[in-house]
């Protein structure tokens, strides 16, 4: 399962959200961000749009989670280098790695990052003893 984690500003529109989205890749089954913007108008808006469900992710949750990108303003606001892609490991669970780093919206309002539980990049074949 695939799971798209979002930060965004409070002015942040659903276009910004959907344009991120797009950058990271889409393909998502679970939409997630930190709890306290889990019910905003624009984040509803997009998970309607995708027929996906919202899950909150708790403060203690974000600051758990090991992120590719170190934002000096993610870091000061939310301890967390990335709220998207600590939000994408967190809802993902144990063991998710992400799929690449957040991407941004062309606005540079909304982030999104991807995370997976899969232990195995797209296209390579599973080791020996792995499954697939």
């Amino acid at each position: 399962m695939i799971v798209a984690g979002f930060g965004f500003r409070a002015t942040a529109t659903a276009v910004s959200l959907r344009e991120a989205y797009a950058q990271a890749g889409g393909g998502a089954a679970l939409l997630a961000t930190a709890e306290d913007k889990a019910a905003t108008p624009a984040f509803t808006a997009l998970a309607a749009e995708l027929g996906l469900p919202v899950r909150g992710i708790s403060p203690e949750a974000l600051t758990r989670q090991a992120t590719l990108t170190n934002s000096a303003a993610s870091r000061t606001a939310r301890s967390t280098g990335s709220v998207a892609e600590a939000s994408a490991l967190a809802a993902a669970g144990p063991g998710a790695r992400l799929l690449a780093p957040r991407s941004l919206s062309p606005d540079r309002m909304a982030s999104c990052a991807l995370a997976t539980l899969s232990s195995l990049t797209p296209g390579t074949p599973p080791e020996e003893g792995q499954d697939p």
